[in-house]
């Protein structure tokens, strides 16, 4: 797809961890959004953030990263928390939501996915983002590695990826597990890439918004 599928456009892009340190999403599809021709990308993630946390003001417990434009990507550490979804699509206006999300919900270490759990911190805010007459893409996670902290394993990640597009609706799915082989991008901790990693992923995501752009809103 052509770079000029996104020119002129706007994106607000939230989320948790993935986008809360430059080196992550926040710099790598933030960046290819840009080059691509959007007019303006601001990104929010605060590290740990459930979708319903994006509601209402809620606290964040691991920093929160913020970048509007081609400024630097800023973290903040201690005293953050989310902004409600409603207001900032109110103030900004974007074309397209994009929604990076999935970690924080996928109950890695349960035997069994929480489904009811999943439905019930997915189906509000994308309600949200429908009830603004916003373009929404909802990222799922990619492979990452089994093991570590967060207990992940490929299993999981497979189920949730294809559980999300059951309750994501009117949000269109990113499905990440198809950029990449199980493993294939190393990680620091079983979720969170390398650098290189996170440029890929970035890239791929940016690949798939753009061979389904959203159509410019009315300002």
């Amino acid at each position: 797809m052509p770079a000029s599928a996104l020119a002129g456009l706007s994106f607000l892009i939230i989320g948790s961890s993935h986008l809360a340190t430059p080196t992550y999403l926040i710099g790598s599809l933030h960046d290819r959004l840009l080059d691509d021709g959007a007019k303006q990308v601001h990104t929010i993630g605060v590290c740990g953030a459930q979708p319903s946390d994006w509601l209402k003001v809620t606290p964040g417990t691991c920093g929160r990263g913020d970048r509007l434009g081609r400024e630097p990507a800023t973290r903040v550490d201690d005293g953050v928390s989310t902004t409600p979804i409603k207001d900032l699509l109110a103030q900004e206006k974007p074309d397209a939501l994009v929604i990076v999300m999935g970690d924080t919900i996928a109950t890695y270490k349960s035997p069994t996915m929480d489904t009811a759990y999943i439905d019930k911190e997915v189906k509000p805010l994308v309600q949200a983002a429908g009830e603004a007459g916003v373009a929404c893409y909802w990222v799922s996670p990619g492979w990452g590695g089994e093991g570590g902290r967060y207990g992940r394993t490929f299993a999981r990640v497979k189920e949730f990826s294809e559980y999300l597009p059951k309750v994501a609706a009117p949000c269109k799915v990113i499905d990440s597990t198809k950029f990449s082989q199980p493993g294939e991008w190393k990680t620091i901790d079983g979720q969170h890439y390398l650098k290189s990693g996170y440029k890929l992923w970035g890239d791929a995501i940016a690949n798939e918004i753009a061979s389904m752009p959203p159509v410019k809103t009315a300002q």
